[in-house]
């Protein structure tokens, strides 16, 4: 496996959880990390990504301020702290290897996890 999800579940609105996912490797020296999300009748969307070089982030307007993407090189792993969680954040959530910043272009996929969020 390239890329292990781990974290999801389900929490009531106005909760928290945290995503992480691990690599086994890079997959490409100018590449980033970060999470996209889809849920039943939508089209996967991309939620946050965090370039492995220089930590900078980029978040889909939907999560500003809401959720934190952060990246642990040493264990080439990436984390996605999820606050304030409404019924619309429910979704299977995937990790993804891509091309800086924002993952238009993806290498690798780990396996979904879903996020439940009740009213």
């Amino acid at each position: 496996v390239q890329l292990q999800a781990s974290g999801g579940g389900s929490v009531q609105a106005g909760g928290s959880l945290k995503l992480s996912c691990t690599a086994a490797r890079r997959a490409h020296r100018n590449d980033a990390m970060g999470w996209f999300r889809q849920s039943p009748g939508r089209e996967r969307e991309f939620i946050a990504a965090v370039d492995w070089n220089d930590g900078s982030t980029v978040y889909a307007e939907p999560v500003k301020g809401r959720f934190t993407i952060s990246r642990d090189n040493s264990k080439l792993a990436v984390h996605l702290q999820m606050n304030d969680l409404r019924p619309d954040d429910t979704a299977v959530y995937y990790c993804a290897q891509g091309r800086a910043p924002n993952l238009d272009r993806t290498y690798m996929w780990g396996q979904g996890t879903l996020v439940t969020v009740s009213s």
